[in-house]
């Protein structure tokens, strides 16, 4: 699964360990996000889509 997190996480200018901060994960799940080796659980997918105040779908594009 594709996703737009290091895009969205960088106009924000906010960095991986800010993220996961606010998401309440480790700064290395939020490297495996962004780099495609993890596929998030759906309550994570949730989280970071109210975070981003952006439906899920607009966030992680399947392949």
């Amino acid at each position: 699964m594709n996703n737009r997190l290091k895009v969205l996480r960088a106009e924000r200018d906010w960095s991986q360990a800010h993220l996961a901060e606010q998401l309440g994960v480790s700064r290395q799940t939020i490297n495996a996000l962004e780099t495609g080796r993890y596929d998030p659980s759906l309550p994570l997918a949730f989280k970071i889509a109210r975070l981003f105040a952006l439906p899920i779908e607009a966030i992680f594009i399947s392949d």
